[in-house]
């Protein structure tokens, strides 16, 4: 099998080798201590885990946290979600066929009740929101427990390579995710009455107040006086056909195997949805030396931060609005996509299609708001509260001070006087906010010895590049303002270093006396696989377009750059002002389609459950989730409808059926899987 590790990476640091021997359906592997079996499977170029009971249909990953079971194994007999368990020396891990077989020895001799923990505070989630909750209340000396289903805390913040946007006073901006997520689990270190129990899930949450929770020790009961919900979100899905081949999974699982377990994921990568999202997995993608095909968004305009979509542009990775995914053509595994423009009502427009090849198709088109035991504890009339994205999808700077606030919330609730500043709800309102209008930008006047050229041209929470300045050159009207240079630049570069967006560049006009030719200084954090870094490079403009040739003739590299390179450009000094950047790859070039073809997509992947046959039940007349459920299953699987019920409901606005009178399906505990053995319990004296 061929091995898909990354071996360098421009910001992560390198991982060890696998030492660690498993089999896959006989074959010797070896793992990485720790790494999950989707991953290390992967990382030995297996993407097919299994074949559907229902059709055959290969299985691969989707979510890749724990969300569905599309990658389901047997690990020594049993069925598991191969991307939350851990290879273990020696497991014989086997590809699921059909439907799992029972374990011969999974028999429950007694059960007792099971372990009960009393605690002030429990908060479900230990990503950015959780964590800043928990330091504002163990700050007060209040006792927490925080649960979290990953084997280390920060949430998505480990996968997020790139610098923040936001505050950098209040939320860290301009740092890195993953490093954030250090900031916050470190300040856990120093506050003694905080609890953390990893690998643990929360599995329902009941009338009487007490939560269960799977752990590694086996079934237990949570009794909290208060509980956070800061669960996250999970991604959203399309129905399109093919659109279930192996090969095709969201953003959020393609950032896990490339940043956090540093797995060369893909070779040719196609993204699905213009967000914060598919923009930041495609600017991951180039860091780790993959290349971007392009990238679609339905609407009419990205969005995600503008400064986002124009570096994928300058870097030459094109980007089609009012245009969508149509079809992705393939055997066992994606091998090219269609995509055609959308009209107003986002239909595909005839004639308008383009292939090309691609082995991976990001879906990146939402979030949705991880809530189900949010909603049955505010059901059940519990003290409970919510933050990050539990609360309201949006940045992870908008999480960190969310939880911040909800944390203080918590102390006052119970009976701990902290103090809540009066500017703490606007400023997260305005972090949580979406981003604003574009303005024209304004070619810089130029004529000083040296100065910065700003191409942040709409308003988003952000501030590192002011609060960079040495000499508060950069002037901005509240943190939603647009950055404005005025003058006496001392040409640190500071601003390029610290802006999120690599939108700033310098400009050096007394490089060459003749003014032959100017240099640049551009910001640079990619693979080293992706451009020489000496020598010729094609120049670009904002919008990406090729301007002409420059020159890479000097890079700087210091601690104080945080793991970014500023590349020294030569350029003709009359396009100065016109060069934003110089493009990584060439342009994309579409195919014609090959493959057999199928209009009717896959819609719950769990049960293989088809358009056609939900279109069936809806013109039978069912309005009812749970009698669709009964009839043709679509979300009776292990993800429990957490993937398919949005699809299911779009169907039914297509078919003509009023939301308002559909009857919403029942959301029951237990809402995570959970083995049956887990709620097996010792008494005193038992014997093993």
């Amino acid at each position: 099998m061929s091995q898909r590790r990354i071996q360098s990476h421009p910001i992560l640091e390198p991982l060890p080798d696998g030492t660690v021997d498993f089999t896959f359906d006989g074959q010797s592997l070896k793992a990485r201590p720790g790494e999950m079996i989707a991953s290390a499977l992967f990382a030995s170029g297996i993407s097919i885990f299994g074949h559907h009971h229902r059709d055959g249909g290969p299985q691969g990953i989707f979510c890749a946290n724990g969300q569905c079971s599309q990658c389901t194994v047997l690990a020594d007999g049993r069925a598991v979600k191969s991307c939350m368990v851990a290879i273990q020396p020696g497991m014989e891990v086997a590809s699921a066929q059909g439907n799992p077989p029972l374990p011969a020895d999974d028999q429950v001799k007694s059960l007792h009740r099971p372990p009960d923990v009393e605690v002030d505070v429990l908060i479900i989630g230990g990503g950015p929101a959780g964590l800043s909750a928990a330091v504002e209340l163990g700050k007060v000396g209040i006792d927490v427990l925080i649960v979290d289903d990953k084997p280390e805390l920060g949430g998505k913040l480990t996968l997020q390579t790139h610098g923040f946007f936001g505050s950098v006073a209040d939320c860290w901006a301009g740092t890195r995710g993953i490093d954030i997520g250090h900031l916050l689990t470190d300040a856990l270190d120093d506050l003694p009455g905080i609890q953390v129990w990893t690998d643990t899930t929360a599995v329902g949450i009941f009338w009487d107040g007490k939560v269960g929770v799977a752990t590694p020790g086996g079934y237990k009961l949570v009794t909290p006086k208060n509980v956070l919900i800061a669960m996250g979100a999970r991604e959203k899905s399309l129905a399109f056909p093919g659109a279930d081949l192996p090969g095709i999974y969201g953003a959020g699982a393609f950032q896990t195997l490339v940043n956090r377990d540093l797995i060369g994921a893909s070779k040719k990568l196609f993204i699905l949805g213009g967000g914060n999202v598919g923009l930041i997995g495609g600017y991951h993608a180039l860091q780790a030396g993959i290349d971007v095909v392009g990238l679609v968004e339905g609407l009419p305009e990205c969005g995600g931060y503008k400064v986002h979509e124009d570096k994928l542009k300058r870097f030459g990775v094109p980007i089609w609005t009012s245009h969508t995914v149509v079809k992705a053509w393939g055997e066992n595994h994606l091998e090219k996509v269609t995509i055609a423009q959308v009209d107003e009502r986002f239909a595909p427009i005839a004639g308008t299609e383009k292939t090309f090849e691609a082995d991976t198709l990001l879906i990146a088109v939402g979030l949705a708001s991880v809530d189900e035991i949010l909603i049955k504890a505010r059901e059940y009339g519990l003290n409970v509260y919510a933050a990050g994205d539990s609360e309201e999808v949006a940045e992870a700077s908008a999480a960190i001070f969310s939880g911040r606030i909800i944390g203080r919330k918590m102390a006052r609730d119970l009976g701990v006087p902290v103090d809540i500043p009066e500017h703490w709800e606007p400023l997260a309102e305005v972090l949580r906010s979406k981003p604003g209008e574009v303005e024209a930008w304004e070619i810089p006047r130029g004529g000083e010895r040296v100065y910065p050229v700003i191409r942040c041209v709409q308003e988003i929470p952000c501030n590192p590049c002011s609060e960079a300045c040495p000499e508060n050159l950069i002037e901005m009207e509240g943190i939603m303002g647009l950055p404005r240079y005025t003058e006496g630049c001392l040409g640190c570069g500071n601003c390029v270093t610290l802006c999120p967006g690599l939108a700033i560049n310098l400009v050096c006009e007394d490089y060459d006396p003749e003014k032959k030719t100017a240099l640049l200084m551009l910001p640079f954090e990619y693979s080293d696989d992706m451009i020489p870094l000496r020598g010729d490079v094609k120049t670009v403009d904002f919008d990406g377009d090729i301007i002409g040739e420059g020159k890479v003739i000097a890079v700087r590299e210091r601690p104080d750059q945080d793991r970014r390179r500023l590349l020294m450009v030569e350029v003709p000094f009359e396009e100065r002002l016109k060069v934003a950047g110089f493009t990584i790859r060439g342009p994309s070039v579409p195919v014609e389609p090959l493959l057999p073809d199928d209009d009717d997509p896959v819609v719950c992947r769990c049960e293989r459950v088809r358009k056609s046959e939900i279109v069936k039940e809806i013109r039978a007349g069912v309005k009812d989730i749970n009698q669709l459920k009964a009839l043709a299953r679509p979300g009776m699987g292990g993800c429990g409808g957490k993937t398919c019920t949005e699809l299911v409901y779009r169907i039914f606005r297509e078919e003509g059926v009023v939301l308002d009178d559909i009857t919403p399906g029942t959301n029951r505990p237990l809402v995570a899987e959970i083995p049956l053995g887990a709620f097996a319990h010792k008494e005193d004296g038992d014997a093993d």
